[in-house]
């Protein structure tokens, strides 16, 4: 996202998704209902346009937007900002498996991000955007790997994948008024999204041949 647009806007909104806020922190927490639930972990470049994807994906409970991958514990969103975490800006996932598969999500993963680029997705540049398929067990891992494989050998790229496989660690989930951005400031998310070329970008790297 754009350093310099994001301070202000983080200012002004801080105070704004409190109850929100609220209500997607209980998620954060599985109770006993949910222990049937599994996680997956995904860094894409902004978790703001990371959420909405899987969100819409039936069998999907949660998704939360964090931090990932790097050295420092419970880290700020200026923090990682500055690139000197180690962390990613991600997403964590919450899913019934009777209700979608691992394998659906990695393809909403995928299309929802440019795997070509290293440290960077779009108009983010820096490590802390980089793409990441962060796994919680073998399983994952295998499908992770299989996945990135079989795009790979369709060739639809001319470059090789730049984005990585490592094993889950501690996620620390972002600020409240980063939760739902797309849903609590929804104006602000489109201008952004807009002016940074995803989408479009997206429908090009995606479309057929």
């Amino acid at each position: 996202m754009f350093r310099f647009i994001q301070v202000a806007l983080l200012f002004v909104f801080a105070c704004h998704a409190q109850s929100h806020a609220e209500d997607k922190a209980i998620s954060k927490q599985p109770s006993k209902q949910q222990s049937a639930y599994a996680e997956a972990t995904f860094a894409g470049g902004c978790f703001w346009c990371m959420e909405k994807p899987f969100d819409m994906l039936p069998g999907v409970i949660a998704t939360i937007a964090g931090y990932t991958g790097g050295h420092t514990k419970n880290p700020s969103y200026n923090e990682v900002s500055s690139g000197n975490t180690g962390h990613a800006e991600a997403v964590r996932v919450r899913y019934d498996p009777k209700r979608t598969s691992y394998k659906k999500l990695l393809d909403v993963f995928w299309h929802n991000i440019d795997p070509t680029v290293k440290d960077r997705q779009f108009c983010d540049v820096g490590k802390q955007y980089r793409s990441a398929i962060f796994y919680h067990d073998a399983k994952q891992k295998k499908l992770a790997e299989s996945s990135k494989l079989a795009i790979e050998k369709a060739k639809h790229f001319k470059t090789p994948l730049k984005t990585l496989i490592r094993k889950a660690g501690p996620f620390y989930p972002a600020e409240d008024y980063h939760q739902d951005f797309y849903k609590t400031h929804p104006e602000t998310y489109r201008n952004y999204s807009l002016s940074c070329g995803r989408e479009k970008a997206l429908q090009r790297l995606w479309s057929e041949p």
